[in-house]
């Protein structure tokens, strides 16, 4: 593959609902911690050219040392300090590539990231130039007023639940970041907003896994554990 492709990986989240001292993408999975089994994807994945990854700034010696060093992850190009909010860490990942085609934005507390979702994010990327891995939603979602009373149930056929990685061109997401920023970002919960808002690109959805999990509370390590122990014995 000719187009080169960079992996941004955020990991400067505070993990409040974690309820630990630790932030969740350092905390460990049989030895571990979280942020090195998404790393490792990227790492051995022939789709992807370099990995950045975005940190606190207090962090940045001990990714650099416990992390890429340890783990010997050569596609290791930057590891940089993150901002305030979400769409800040990923618009300094954004600044950091270099060169770039198509990037992948990925949580760093998502540890189950495999191959074959890569894959599925590139096909879809190429095609339309934007696209997030998802999962059609098991449940029954409904559509709250201000009251907390039940407004709408839509038609769950057409609701997914997203995830990441998310892929887009690297200059559709650049530019759109950029006009974004010009404006009011508190409701912004993803790149893919951004996209959505700023571009008009109609954004593909494609499918990730119900394993692709992202370690949120106690429970959600209590599950990556059982997962990790299943993909294992595979």
């Amino acid at each position: 593959m000719k187009e080169k492709t960079t992996a941004i990986v955020l990991a400067a989240g505070q993990g409040k609902r974690m309820h630990s001292k630790i932030q969740k993408q350092f905390l460990e999975i049989q030895g571990h911690p979280v942020l090195y089994y998404s790393l490792k994807c990227f790492q051995e994945s022939p789709l992807i050219h370099d990995i950045i990854i975005v940190t606190g700034e207090d962090m940045i010696s001990y990714c650099k040392r416990e992390i890429v060093e340890r783990y010997q992850l050569t596609k290791v190009s930057a590891v940089i300090a993150g901002g305030k909010e979400r769409y800040d860490s990923v618009y300094k990942g954004l600044l950091a590539c270099e060169e770039c085609k198509y990037v992948f934005i990925h949580d760093g507390a998502r540890p189950f990231i495999t191959e074959e979702i890569l894959e599925r994010g590139m096909f879809g990327v190429q095609e339309t130039g934007a696209c997030v891995v998802g999962m059609p939603s098991k449940d029954t979602v409904k559509v709250a007023d201000e009251a907390d009373f039940v407004s709408e149930t839509p038609d769950r056929k057409r609701v997914w639940t997203v995830q990441t990685p998310q892929i887009f061109s690297y200059d559709l997401i650049k530019k759109a970041h950029e006009s974004i920023r010009k404006k009011d970002m508190t409701a912004i919960t993803d790149d893919a907003m951004v996209v959505e808002q700023e571009s008009g690109v109609h954004v593909r959805l494609v499918e990730g896994s119900y394993q692709n999990i992202k370690i949120t509370t106690p429970e959600d390590l209590d599950v990556a554990e059982v997962f990790l122990k299943k993909i294992e014995k595979m």
